[in-house]
């Protein structure tokens, strides 16, 4: 029986090296076709569009994309084209990035660095340049002490990663518990107290408080409603937040004695999930004709307000759920604030405020655009709105403190210009920022 044997994967300059031996005549007349379009960069369609041109019926150029070439090519995020050499970025896998250069008149190949990379492809505006002192920027010192994941499974779960890593932080030093104290005690909602009053002030005094309400508990029916306990929770030290029922209450606090005792990530994401945390979400999207009639197909104007519609609708059920879950009795309210435009065409956009259908307590808040020569009154297309979003985002700042009565929890932004406006609101309201990218708009031919 033979032994399966570990093979060396070859790098991607060694994979192009193999197809120029065996594939010369084929390869340069691919890379000829590139450099044929003069300096630039091309986008992985343009590479595998040139490539298709050149296979047809042809058995050799069958090979050529079928081979190891063809899996460089497949993995090519852009090539920058600087005649007589081609470079290209090449992501084999995710979180991992070669980059390789090849010389087509001298049919010469070379592994790049990512500064060498960098630097031939800034040679595109700034032409060759022997300048030994090039600005550098470093900004290793920034993410010196924050959590870096190494393994590719990580990507795309970072929270995961982040309760893993805090986790084996409180497991190693007990003095990490102290900022969860402080937190507890801290947490409150338009003045009033959740989770820890001032009765618990310690964590000897949180564990002790946290094992008398265990064996509380154990002796209620789980589906006794909080109001029938709550004096006495009060007593002990604790306050709203824990759970509508004894099995809720008796559960979460379940869960936080398992932290104190031996910090696990499962315990510690899901404690921290059901903490009541989200009131009142504010959600930015600024362009086209935001309505609920007679918009669609109006310039601007598409699937984002079905999309951003539904969602309201199911944020709004999802908060509500929780809050119920939570033992709390407060009413949340989602804001989704858009450009407010005069001159309507015959929609509601230029009503200040409007209630969305299928919800509570949801509503469209329209701001309008401003200038020194007073409101601009005509849609703009998306591609104009720029110049506005600052001024609009302090007007809208100031619209949403009157609304709320306060500040949000949770502002989310849709596209480029709903996400700048809603960075400068988080950063000048002091709250979380969530990004919704929408395919980062990028063209969807690309």
């Amino acid at each position: 029986m033979q032994t399966a044997k570990l093979a060396r994967i070859p790098s991607m300059r060694e994979r192009v090296d193999d197809t120029l031996s065996a594939h010369r005549n084929e390869l340069v007349s691919l890379l000829s076709r590139y450099v044929e379009q003069g300096k630039g960069i091309l986008q992985p369609h343009h590479l595998i569009d040139e490539l298709d041109k050149i296979v047809g019926d042809d058995e050799a150029n069958l090979t050529l994309i079928n081979g190891p070439f063809g899996e460089v090519l497949k993995s090519a995020q852009e090539a920058i084209v600087l005649p007589p050499f081609v470079a290209m970025a090449i992501r084999p896998r995710p979180g991992v990035w070669e980059y390789v250069r090849v010389n087509v008149y001298e049919l010469s190949v070379e592994q790049l660095s990512v500064a060498e990379y960098l630097r031939f492809k800034e040679e595109l505006v700034d032409g060759q340049s022997n300048d030994q002192y090039v600005l550098e920027l470093d900004f290793e010192p920034f993410n010196a002490t924050f959590p870096r994941p190494s393994r590719t499974s990580s990507i795309g779960n970072g929270v995961q990663f982040l309760n893993r890593h805090l986790s084996s932080i409180m497991f190693r030093n007990r003095d990490c518990f102290e900022p969860l104290l402080d937190f507890l005690r801290a947490h409150k909602h338009k003045g009033h107290v959740l989770m820890l009053n001032d009765r618990i002030y310690s964590m000897p005094r949180l564990q002790s408080a946290l094992t008398k309400a265990e064996g509380y508990l154990a002796k209620l029916s789980a589906d006794t409603p909080y109001s029938e306990f709550e004096h006495d929770f009060q007593v002990m030290g604790f306050e709203r937040g824990w759970g509508d029922t004894a099995g809720r209450v008796l559960e979460m606090m379940h869960l936080l004695l398992d932290i104190l005792q031996a910090p696990d990530p499962t315990s510690l994401e899901t404690f921290l999930s059901r903490i009541p945390m989200v009131f009142n979400v504010v959600i930015l999207s600024v362009h086209g004709y935001f309505g609920q009639a007679k918009v669609l197909g109006l310039p601007d104007t598409g699937g984002q307000i079905v999309y951003i519609l539904d969602q309201v609708r199911a944020l709004e059920n999802e908060i509500l759920m929780r809050h119920k879950q939570q033992g709390l009795d407060v009413t949340p309210r989602i804001l989704v604030v858009t450009r407010l435009i005069p001159d309507a065409k015959g929609t509601s956009c230029n009503q200040r405020l409007e209630r969305i259908s299928g919800t509570q307590h949801a509503h469209i808040l329209r701001v309008p655009f401003r200038t020194d020569k007073g409101i601009l009154r005509k849609w703009i297309s998306r591609f104009d709105v720029w110049p506005y979003l600052e001024k609009f985002t302090e007007d809208a700042a100031s619209e949403i403190a009157a609304e709320l009565q306060g500040v949000p929890e949770l502002i989310i932004g849709n596209y480029s210009d709903g996400n700048l406006v809603a960075s400068l609101l988080a950063h000048k309201m002091g709250v979380t920022q969530c990004t919704i990218a929408h395919a980062l708009e990028k063209n969807k031919i690309s």
